[in-house]
């Protein structure tokens, strides 16, 4: 059976408050819990130095361990279900573990998909089910070329639109609040000479967050089910463009760059009793 690994600590606003000021919106009502996707700037992971990788990612004593060296991580997507409130000042106990890995053959060759699944319980009530979808695949020779793209017209943000300044400060910042050492999203000279990148990515926890902050700009909170997904590499040159609309019971959510290309979507939902992690 698949090790549970577990981690605990007591929930202050100090995050939140920094979330916020990252993301330029207001402060949520702690005493009305966290919003949806906001307990991942808690309860984070902090790998000794050592056991990081050349990229930045831990490579040993975590959840999950890379299937085989050198190889390259992205966040593929996942599934997230708030079924009840977190609140400030009280404890909160994460458990996390491999829910499945699968081996697959992509455009670039062989692909690892690795399914984490992760629970937050507090007052011994499981408040957070998780799904992380990562994808794994093998280091292939740098060339910046093979992203770099003619840059189409701007499509100006509509009125309902939120746009975003991927500048390098906010995602080496986002960086630093997620403790994410990955070098991809801060090391401009990494992200292109090693990995052949035309600039810094940017993360997709915050193109999701980005996504759940519009759709909870509509009012929508409470007990939701959130699905998203990472559709194309984004670039802190590009932009991020974020909105959210109504869809036949559902709240559909929506990012793209400054050109009008997706990059992520969503969908918010109200939560049922189906749970999300196989444990």
């Amino acid at each position: 059976m698949t090790t549970i690994v577990e981690r605990s600590e007591r929930l202050v606003a100090g995050p939140a408050e920094a979330l916020a000021g990252l993301l330029g919106v207001p402060m949520p009502d702690l005493d009305r819990g966290l919003p949806m996707l906001w307990h991942w700037v808690y309860l984070l992971d902090r790998p000794a130095q050592a056991d990081l990788g050349p990229d930045g990612h831990p490579i040993r004593n975590a959840v999950p361990e890379p299937p085989e060296p050198g190889l390259r991580r992205m966040w593929a997507g996942g599934q997230v279900r708030v079924r009840g409130v977190l609140r400030c000042g009280e404890r909160v106990t994460r458990q996390t573990r491999v829910l499945g890995t699968q081996r697959k053959t992509g455009r670039t060759g062989p692909l690892t998909f690795v399914t984490v699944g992760h629970r937050i319980l507090q007052r011994d009530r499981i408040l957070v089910e998780e799904r992380q979808d990562l994808v794994y695949r093998a280091a292939s020779a740098a060339d910046a070329r093979a992203h770099a793209q003619p840059e189409p017209l701007v499509v100006a943000p509509r009125p309902e639109e939120w746009s975003i300044d991927t500048s390098a400060a906010l995602l080496f910042r986002f960086s630093a609040l997620t403790y994410n050492a990955h070098r991809i999203h801060y090391d401009r000279d990494y992200a292109r000479a090693v990995e052949g990148y035309p600039g810094l990515l940017v993360h997709g926890p915050l193109q999701a967050l980005a996504m759940a902050e519009a759709v909870r700009a509509r009012g929508c909170t409470g007990a939701q089910v959130f699905d998203y997904r990472l559709l194309s590499p984004l670039f802190d040159h590009q932009g991020l463009v974020v909105s959210a609309a109504a869809d036949a019971g559902a709240l559909t959510t929506v990012a793209r760059d400054r050109y009008g290309r997706r990059t992520a979507t969503g969908s918010m939902r109200p939560v049922d009793d189906t749970l999300a992690a196989r444990w």
